[in-house]
Protein backbone atom coordinates (compact mmCIF):
# COMPACT_ATOMS: atom_id res chain seq x y z
CA UNK A 1 0.00 0.00 0.00
CA UNK A 2 1.10 3.54 -1.06
CA UNK A 3 2.15 5.65 1.54
CA UNK A 4 -0.28 8.71 1.81
CA UNK A 5 0.15 12.89 0.58
CA UNK A 6 -0.41 15.12 3.65
CA UNK A 7 -1.90 18.75 2.81
CA UNK A 8 -1.31 20.53 6.35
CA UNK A 9 -3.80 24.01 6.49
CA UNK A 10 -5.53 22.18 3.44
CA UNK A 11 -8.78 24.56 4.88
CA UNK A 12 -7.19 27.61 4.19
CA UNK A 13 -7.13 29.67 0.22
CA UNK A 14 -4.21 27.92 -1.23
CA UNK A 15 -4.68 24.79 0.52
CA UNK A 16 -8.31 24.28 -1.34
CA UNK A 17 -7.29 24.99 -4.68
CA UNK A 18 -4.20 22.64 -3.94
CA UNK A 19 -6.71 19.98 -3.44
CA UNK A 20 -8.71 20.40 -6.31
CA UNK A 21 -5.84 20.21 -8.19
CA UNK A 22 -4.66 17.07 -6.33
CA UNK A 23 -8.10 15.02 -6.73
CA UNK A 24 -8.04 16.42 -10.26
CA UNK A 25 -5.14 14.26 -11.33
CA UNK A 26 -6.38 10.90 -10.09
CA UNK A 27 -3.35 10.75 -8.05
CA UNK A 28 -2.64 6.92 -6.62
CA UNK A 29 -2.67 6.79 -2.53
CA UNK A 30 -4.78 8.39 0.02
CA UNK A 31 -4.66 12.36 0.59
CA UNK A 32 -4.89 13.11 4.54
CA UNK A 33 -5.45 16.97 4.56
CA UNK A 34 -5.31 18.65 8.47
CA UNK A 35 -7.75 21.21 9.43
CA UNK A 36 -8.04 23.46 12.87
CA UNK A 37 -9.79 21.36 15.67
CA UNK A 38 -13.16 22.87 16.71
CA UNK A 39 -13.75 23.62 12.51
CA UNK A 40 -15.49 22.08 9.99
CA UNK A 41 -13.64 21.14 7.01
CA UNK A 42 -14.89 22.20 3.30
CA UNK A 43 -14.73 20.15 0.59
CA UNK A 44 -16.43 17.38 2.41
CA UNK A 45 -17.36 14.92 -1.08
CA UNK A 46 -13.88 15.03 -2.22
CA UNK A 47 -11.98 11.99 -2.14
CA UNK A 48 -9.91 13.17 0.66
CA UNK A 49 -9.49 11.78 4.24
CA UNK A 50 -10.27 14.70 7.26
CA UNK A 51 -7.54 15.44 10.37
CA UNK A 52 -8.18 17.92 12.63
CA UNK A 53 -4.45 18.83 13.86
CA UNK A 54 -3.27 21.74 15.82
CA UNK A 55 0.36 22.42 13.95
CA UNK A 56 1.05 24.05 17.64
CA UNK A 57 0.58 20.86 19.73
CA UNK A 58 3.90 18.91 19.34
CA UNK A 59 2.40 15.51 20.84
CA UNK A 60 -0.35 15.91 18.34
CA UNK A 61 1.22 16.54 15.36
CA UNK A 62 4.29 13.81 16.07
CA UNK A 63 1.16 11.20 17.07
CA UNK A 64 -0.45 12.06 13.75
CA UNK A 65 3.05 12.00 11.53
CA UNK A 66 4.01 8.70 12.96
CA UNK A 67 0.61 6.93 12.09
CA UNK A 68 0.48 8.70 8.58
CA UNK A 69 4.32 8.37 7.62
CA UNK A 70 3.13 10.50 4.65
CA UNK A 71 5.46 9.91 1.30
CA UNK A 72 4.89 13.61 0.61
CA UNK A 73 3.83 16.39 2.20
CA UNK A 74 2.70 19.67 1.42
CA UNK A 75 2.93 22.36 4.25
CA UNK A 76 0.45 24.77 3.88
CA UNK A 77 -0.40 25.43 7.37
CA UNK A 78 0.46 28.97 8.61
CA UNK A 79 -0.31 32.70 9.44
CA UNK A 80 -1.05 33.82 5.74
CA UNK A 81 -1.44 38.14 6.29
CA UNK A 82 0.87 40.35 5.63
CA UNK A 83 -1.05 43.65 7.88
CA UNK A 84 -2.20 41.07 10.29
CA UNK A 85 1.32 39.99 11.14
CA UNK A 86 2.15 43.67 12.92
CA UNK A 87 -0.49 43.49 15.52
CA UNK A 88 0.15 39.45 15.63
CA UNK A 89 3.66 39.07 15.91
CA UNK A 90 3.55 36.16 18.46
CA UNK A 91 0.94 34.26 16.72
CA UNK A 92 2.17 34.55 13.49
CA UNK A 93 6.10 33.58 14.25
CA UNK A 94 4.33 30.43 16.66
CA UNK A 95 2.31 29.07 13.70
CA UNK A 96 4.56 29.65 11.12
CA UNK A 97 7.54 28.76 12.88
CA UNK A 98 7.05 26.59 15.37
CA UNK A 99 4.84 24.87 13.94
CA UNK A 100 6.45 23.63 10.97
CA UNK A 101 9.33 22.25 13.52
CA UNK A 102 6.92 20.07 14.87
CA UNK A 103 5.89 18.65 11.70
CA UNK A 104 9.72 18.01 11.10
CA UNK A 105 10.03 16.71 14.48
CA UNK A 106 7.18 14.21 13.43
CA UNK A 107 8.44 13.25 10.40
CA UNK A 108 11.74 12.61 12.02
CA UNK A 109 10.94 10.78 14.62
CA UNK A 110 8.47 8.86 11.92
CA UNK A 111 11.70 7.64 10.36
CA UNK A 112 10.73 7.54 6.90
CA UNK A 113 12.09 9.02 3.99
CA UNK A 114 9.57 11.95 2.98
CA UNK A 115 9.10 14.80 0.92
CA UNK A 116 8.99 18.44 2.21
CA UNK A 117 7.15 21.46 -0.16
CA UNK A 118 7.05 24.58 1.82
CA UNK A 119 5.17 27.62 0.75
CA UNK A 120 7.42 30.53 1.51
CA UNK A 121 7.25 33.89 0.64
CA UNK A 122 8.75 36.50 -1.66
CA UNK A 123 8.34 38.96 1.45
CA UNK A 124 11.82 36.98 2.56
CA UNK A 125 13.64 39.54 0.12
CA UNK A 126 15.35 42.77 0.63
CA UNK A 127 12.80 45.33 -1.64
CA UNK A 128 13.90 46.19 -4.60
CA UNK A 129 13.29 48.38 -7.74
CA UNK A 130 13.98 45.46 -10.00
CA UNK A 131 12.79 41.21 -10.91
CA UNK A 132 14.38 39.59 -7.91
CA UNK A 133 15.79 36.33 -8.72
CA UNK A 134 16.35 33.06 -6.22
CA UNK A 135 19.98 34.66 -5.26
CA UNK A 136 18.91 38.25 -3.93
CA UNK A 137 19.43 38.95 -0.71
CA UNK A 138 17.51 38.05 2.17
CA UNK A 139 16.72 40.88 4.55
CA UNK A 140 12.64 40.76 5.23
CA UNK A 141 11.16 43.70 6.27
CA UNK A 142 7.93 42.49 7.86
CA UNK A 143 7.14 40.47 10.66
CA UNK A 144 5.56 38.13 8.34
CA UNK A 145 8.89 37.87 6.48
CA UNK A 146 11.27 37.54 9.15
CA UNK A 147 8.72 34.11 10.21
CA UNK A 148 8.94 32.89 6.65
CA UNK A 149 12.64 33.16 6.58
CA UNK A 150 12.97 31.05 9.46
CA UNK A 151 10.29 28.71 8.20
CA UNK A 152 12.39 28.29 5.43
CA UNK A 153 15.50 27.40 7.71
CA UNK A 154 13.86 25.14 10.16
CA UNK A 155 13.11 23.29 6.65
CA UNK A 156 17.18 23.43 5.19
CA UNK A 157 18.00 21.55 8.90
CA UNK A 158 15.67 18.91 8.31
CA UNK A 159 17.26 15.01 9.21
CA UNK A 160 18.60 13.08 6.37
CA UNK A 161 16.38 11.53 4.37
CA UNK A 162 13.83 14.73 4.36
CA UNK A 163 14.04 16.17 0.83
CA UNK A 164 12.34 19.81 1.13
CA UNK A 165 11.82 22.27 -1.50
CA UNK A 166 10.93 25.73 -1.15
CA UNK A 167 8.70 27.87 -3.25
CA UNK A 168 8.94 31.03 -2.64
CA UNK A 169 5.21 32.40 -3.77
CA UNK A 170 4.44 36.36 -4.27
CA UNK A 171 1.21 37.67 -4.72
CA UNK A 172 -1.66 35.48 -5.42
CA UNK A 173 -5.12 36.05 -5.47
CA UNK A 174 -8.47 33.84 -6.66
CA UNK A 175 -11.85 33.12 -5.92
CA UNK A 176 -12.40 32.15 -2.25
CA UNK A 177 -9.40 34.39 -1.15
CA UNK A 178 -9.99 35.87 2.76
CA UNK A 179 -11.66 39.25 2.06
CA UNK A 180 -8.63 40.23 4.55
CA UNK A 181 -6.66 40.56 1.28
CA UNK A 182 -6.97 43.68 -1.63
CA UNK A 183 -7.93 41.98 -4.29
CA UNK A 184 -11.16 40.13 -2.89
CA UNK A 185 -12.15 42.87 -0.40
CA UNK A 186 -12.76 45.53 -3.33
CA UNK A 187 -14.48 41.85 -4.85
CA UNK A 188 -16.49 42.03 -1.76
CA UNK A 189 -17.46 45.64 -1.75
CA UNK A 190 -18.37 45.80 -5.15
CA UNK A 191 -20.46 42.83 -4.79
CA UNK A 192 -22.35 44.25 -1.45
CA UNK A 193 -22.85 47.52 -3.20
CA UNK A 194 -24.33 46.05 -6.20
CA UNK A 195 -26.53 44.26 -3.89
CA UNK A 196 -27.82 47.70 -2.64
CA UNK A 197 -26.17 46.61 0.94
CA UNK A 198 -23.90 49.20 1.07
CA UNK A 199 -23.44 52.98 -0.45
CA UNK A 200 -21.75 52.92 -3.66
CA UNK A 201 -18.28 54.22 -2.21
CA UNK A 202 -15.09 51.86 -2.00
CA UNK A 203 -12.96 52.26 0.64
CA UNK A 204 -9.14 51.11 -0.17
CA UNK A 205 -5.74 51.71 1.33
CA UNK A 206 -2.54 52.30 -1.39
CA UNK A 207 -3.38 51.72 -4.80
CA UNK A 208 0.16 52.91 -5.87
CA UNK A 209 2.13 49.39 -4.85
CA UNK A 210 2.99 47.44 -7.93
CA UNK A 211 2.87 43.51 -7.50
CA UNK A 212 3.60 40.28 -9.59
CA UNK A 213 0.39 38.96 -9.15
CA UNK A 214 -0.47 35.19 -10.46
CA UNK A 215 -3.96 33.32 -9.97
CA UNK A 216 -4.06 30.18 -7.11
CA UNK A 217 -4.40 27.93 -9.23
CA UNK A 218 -1.18 28.40 -11.16
CA UNK A 219 0.48 29.20 -7.96
CA UNK A 220 -0.50 25.72 -6.37
CA UNK A 221 0.40 24.14 -9.83
CA UNK A 222 3.66 25.53 -9.52
CA UNK A 223 3.73 23.85 -6.22
CA UNK A 224 3.03 20.45 -7.23
CA UNK A 225 5.64 20.85 -9.75
CA UNK A 226 8.21 21.77 -7.17
CA UNK A 227 7.01 18.97 -5.26
CA UNK A 228 7.40 16.29 -7.98
CA UNK A 229 10.35 18.04 -9.82
CA UNK A 230 12.10 20.26 -7.94
CA UNK A 231 15.82 19.85 -6.97
CA UNK A 232 15.67 19.10 -2.99
CA UNK A 233 17.56 21.98 -1.12
CA UNK A 234 16.68 24.64 -4.04
CA UNK A 235 14.30 27.36 -3.95
CA UNK A 236 12.11 28.30 -6.55
CA UNK A 237 10.31 31.55 -7.13
CA UNK A 238 6.31 31.20 -7.92
CA UNK A 239 5.67 34.29 -9.88
CA UNK A 240 4.39 35.88 -13.66
CA UNK A 241 7.93 38.04 -14.01
CA UNK A 242 5.12 41.15 -14.66
CA UNK A 243 4.29 43.89 -12.18
CA UNK A 244 1.07 45.79 -11.59
CA UNK A 245 -0.30 48.49 -9.96
CA UNK A 246 -2.84 47.99 -7.14
CA UNK A 247 -4.62 50.67 -8.38
CA UNK A 248 -5.06 48.44 -12.05
CA UNK A 249 -6.50 45.97 -10.97
CA UNK A 250 -8.98 47.72 -8.78
CA UNK A 251 -10.01 50.03 -11.93
CA UNK A 252 -10.41 46.51 -13.70
CA UNK A 253 -13.13 45.30 -10.43
CA UNK A 254 -15.13 48.79 -11.21
CA UNK A 255 -15.23 48.75 -14.67
CA UNK A 256 -16.96 45.63 -14.15
CA UNK A 257 -19.46 46.81 -11.76
CA UNK A 258 -23.08 47.00 -12.77
CA UNK A 259 -23.43 50.56 -10.94
CA UNK A 260 -21.45 53.50 -10.83
CA UNK A 261 -19.07 53.78 -7.61
CA UNK A 262 -16.82 55.86 -5.81
CA UNK A 263 -13.35 55.23 -4.76
CA UNK A 264 -12.08 56.70 -1.11
CA UNK A 265 -8.09 56.13 -0.03
CA UNK A 266 -8.25 55.71 3.56
CA UNK A 267 -4.87 56.07 5.00
CA UNK A 268 -5.47 54.41 7.89
CA UNK A 269 -5.39 51.11 5.95
CA UNK A 270 -1.62 51.79 4.59
CA UNK A 271 0.49 49.08 5.73
CA UNK A 272 3.41 49.93 8.09
CA UNK A 273 7.06 49.79 5.95
CA UNK A 274 4.56 48.55 2.38
CA UNK A 275 6.86 47.82 -0.14
CA UNK A 276 6.28 50.24 -3.45
CA UNK A 277 7.43 47.39 -5.90
CA UNK A 278 7.49 43.21 -5.57
CA UNK A 279 8.01 41.93 -8.84
CA UNK A 280 9.39 38.35 -9.15
CA UNK A 281 12.28 36.68 -11.50
CA UNK A 282 10.37 33.44 -12.85
CA UNK A 283 13.26 32.70 -15.46
CA UNK A 284 14.35 29.27 -12.81
CA UNK A 285 11.39 27.55 -12.71
CA UNK A 286 10.39 28.28 -16.43
CA UNK A 287 13.57 27.03 -17.42
CA UNK A 288 14.53 24.20 -15.02
CA UNK A 289 10.75 23.11 -14.16
CA UNK A 290 8.99 24.42 -17.40
CA UNK A 291 5.99 26.28 -15.52
CA UNK A 292 4.29 29.23 -16.30
CA UNK A 293 0.98 30.86 -15.38
CA UNK A 294 -1.51 29.68 -17.85
CA UNK A 295 -4.35 31.94 -16.43
CA UNK A 296 -4.66 35.68 -17.37
CA UNK A 297 -5.65 38.41 -15.19
CA UNK A 298 -8.76 39.54 -16.87
CA UNK A 299 -9.99 35.42 -16.23
CA UNK A 300 -9.30 35.78 -12.43
CA UNK A 301 -10.69 38.55 -11.89
CA UNK A 302 -13.99 37.63 -13.14
CA UNK A 303 -13.89 34.83 -11.29
CA UNK A 304 -13.55 36.21 -7.75
CA UNK A 305 -15.86 38.96 -8.56
CA UNK A 306 -18.60 35.61 -9.50
CA UNK A 307 -17.36 34.08 -6.37
CA UNK A 308 -18.58 37.06 -4.42
CA UNK A 309 -21.58 38.12 -6.29
CA UNK A 310 -22.68 34.15 -5.15
CA UNK A 311 -21.53 34.66 -1.53
CA UNK A 312 -23.55 37.89 -1.41
CA UNK A 313 -26.65 36.44 -3.26
CA UNK A 314 -26.62 33.49 -1.05
CA UNK A 315 -26.56 35.47 2.15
Amino acid sequence: MSRPILVTGAAGFAGRHLLDLLTSRNTTGEIVCWHRPGRVPPNRGKAVKWEAVDVLDRQMVIKAVSRLKPALVYHCAGAAHVGQAWERTEATFATNVRGTHHLFDGLDLAGEEARVLIPSSALVYQPAGEPLSEEHPLIPTSPYGLSKLAQELVGRHAAPGIEVTIARAFNHFGPGQDPAFSTSAFARQIATIEAGLQPPELIVGNLEAKRDLTDVRDTVRAYATIADRGTPGRVYNVCSGRAMAIRDVLEMLVARAGVAIRVHVDPARFRPNDVPLLLGNPARIRDELGWTPRLPIERTIDDVLAYWRGVIAAA
